[in-house]
C-alpha cells in the first residue's frame, strides 16, 4: 500500500495503469481484499477482545480508503507534489501503521484463547490418569506389586506434563516438559513444547512491536512540544527588521538557527548534556529578546556533568511551563534558574522560577498527570512527555518531581542515571 501510492503521487504510475506494473497493486483492490478478509474473521471469531480489535481494524480501513479518495481527488485537481507528500506522511503511512497495530492486537487476544486448549489438554490428561486408576485397582487384586510399578513407570511422565500445563496456565510460556515414556506420551510433551514455544514466540512479538510503537509515537510527539514558539520568533524577528533593528535581527536569526540545529541533532535521541546546555541557552536568548520586562535567568551547570547523556528536548519544556505559566501570569519581573550537578551514580537538574506557583490542589492534580501517558494527559503535555521519555529510556526510579508554593513559585527536579556519553570516530560521525 504504502509503495503503490507513493508511486502514484511521483507520477511513476497512474490510477489507471497501475494494475499493469507487477509488483504493485491499486490500493483500492488492497482495501477490498482486506476489508473482505477481516470481516469474515468477525464472522469467525469467538472471543470478544479479538472482535473488538478487528472492528478498530475495520474502521481504520474505512479511513484508509477516504484517504486514498483525498490523494486521487488532489492528484485530478493537480494540487502539488509537496501537498501530497504531506498527505502520505500525515494519513497514509499513519492509518497503515495503526492497522499493523490491530493486526498485532488481534493475534494477541487469539492466542489468549488458546487457553481454552489447554484446559481442554488438562482435561484429558485427568480423565486419562482416571482410567489408569481403574485399570491399577483391577490389577491389584492380581498383582499388588507389580501394578505399583507399572503405575508408577506410566503416571510420573503425566504428572510432568500436567504441571508444566498448569504453569503454562498460569502465564509462564517458557515452561518445557521433559518427559520419558512410550512413544504416545513423548509424542504429546513434544506437540505441548512446541505449542508452549510458539505462544511465547508470539507474545514477545507483539510486546516488542508495542515497545516500538510507542517509542515512534514518543519521537513524533517530541517533535510537536511546541510550534507556536518558532511562529512566535519569526513574528519578532520581522517586527527587529521593520524596526530597523538589525543587529538584534541577526543575532536572533543566529540563536534561532543554533536553537533548531541542537533540536536536530543529526538524528540522534541521546546527546551530551553540554549540548542540552547549548540548546536551552539559545531557547532562553531567545525568549529573552522578547520578554526582556519580566524575565531574567541564569545557567549553572557543574563541569563535571557536561560529558554525560541526556534525551534531547528535556529541559526546553521545563523552562517553556516555567515561562509562561510562573512568569508571565506573575505580571512582573522574575527569573529562571537552571542547575545540574552530579549527586553519586545520578545527575540531578533543577529548574527554578518564582513565579505564581501552584495550590496544593492543583499541584497533586499536576503530579498524577505527569505520571500518565503524555497522549492521554489532559494538562501538561510537555512535562508527562519528558517524564516519560525519561521513563522509558533508564527506568521507573528516574524521572521528574514538582514542588511549587502559591505565591513563590515552582521547582522542578529531573533524575537520570551518570552514563557517560558513547562517541563515534569521527569518520563515522
Amino acid at each position: 500500500m504504502d509503495e503503490s501510492l507513493y508511486k502514484l503521487v511521483v507520477g511513476y504510475v497512474t490510477f489507471d495503469n497501475i494494475g499493469e506494473d507487477p509488483t504493485l497493486k491499486d490500493p483500492y483492490v488492497l482495501i477490498r481484499e482486506l476489508r473482505g478478509e477481516f470481516r469474515n474473521l468477525i464472522t469467525d471469531t469467538s472471543s470478544e477482545e479479538s472482535k473488538v480489535w478487528l472492528e478498530s481494524l475495520l474502521r481504520n480501513i474505512d479511513t484508509l480508503q477516504k484517504r486514498v479518495d483525498d490523494i486521487k481527488a488532489s492528484m485530478e485537481a493537480g494540487d502539488s507534489y509537496d501537498e501530497n507528500i504531506e498527505r502520505l506522511d500525515n494519513n497514509i503511512y499513519i492509518l497503515t501503521e495503526l492497522i499493523q497495530d490491530d493486526i498485532q492486537y488481534y493475534i494477541y487476544y487469539q492466542t489468549k484463547s488458546m487457553e481454552s486448549v489447554n484446559q481442554a489438554m488438562h482435561h484429558q490428561v485427568n480423565t486419562f490418569i482416571c482410567v489408569c486408576v481403574a485399570v491399577v485397582l483391577f490389577m491389584l487384586i492380581m498383582v499388588t506389586a507389580f501394578s505399583v510399578y507399572i503405575v508408577n513407570e506410566m503416571l510420573q511422565p503425566l504428572y510432568v506434563l500436567r504441571a508444566a500445563t498448569e504453569e503454562m496456565a498460569g502465564g509462564n510460556f517458557a515452561v518445557r516438559a521433559q518427559t520419558e515414556g512410550s512413544e504416545e506420551l513423548q509424542s504429546l510433551s513434544d506437540s505441548f513444547n512446541h505449542m508452549a514455544s510458539n505462544m511465547e514466540d508470539l507474545i514477545d512479538e507483539v510486546k516488542e512491536d508495542q515497545q516500538k510503537m510507542r517509542k515512534a509515537d514518543l519521537r513524533l510527539l517530541q517533535e510537536q512540544i511546541n510550534p507556536h514558539f518558532l511562529y512566535n520568533t519569526l513574528d519578532t524577528i520581522v517586527w527587529l527588521v521593520e524596526a530597523n533593528e538589525t543587529d538584534q535581527a541577526v543575532n536572533m536569526i543566529v540563536t534561532l538557527s543554533n536553537f533548531f540545529r541542537m533540536v536536530l541533532s543529526k538524528g540522534k535521541e541521546l546527546i551530551t548534556i553540554s549540548e542540552e546546555e547549548q540548546h536551552i541557552g539559545s531557547y532562553l536568548e531567545i525568549q529573552s529578546m522578547r520578554y526582556h520586562d519580566i524575565m531574567e535567568y541564569d545557567i549553572q551547570f557543574d563541569q563535571v556533568i557536561l560529558d554525560y547523556q541526556i534525551p534531547k528536548l528535556t529541559l526546553q519544556p521545563i523552562v517553556e511551563n516555567a515561562l509562561y505559566h510562573g512568569l508571565k501570569e506573575k505580571r512582573a519581573k522574575g527569573f529562571i534558574h537552571i542547575h545540574g550537578e552530579k549527586d553519586g551514580e545520578c545527575i540531578r537538574l533543577t529548574v527554578r522560577d518564582n513565579g505564581v506557583g501552584m495550590e496544593a490542589e492543583e499541584l497533586e492534580e499536576l503530579r498524577g498527570e505527569i505520571t500518565r501517558p503524555c497522549k492521554e494527559t489532559e494538562r501538561g503535555f510537555g512535562l508527562a512527555n519528558v517524564n516519560e521519555r525519561i521513563r522509558m529510556y533508564y527506568g521507573a526510579e528516574y524521572g521528574m518531581e514538582i514542588q511549587s508554593i502559591k505565591g513563590k513559585g515552582t521547582t522542578v527536579e529531573l533524575v537520570i542515571p551518570a552514563i557517560k556519553m558513547q562517541r563515534k570516530p569521527l569518520g563515522e560521525e
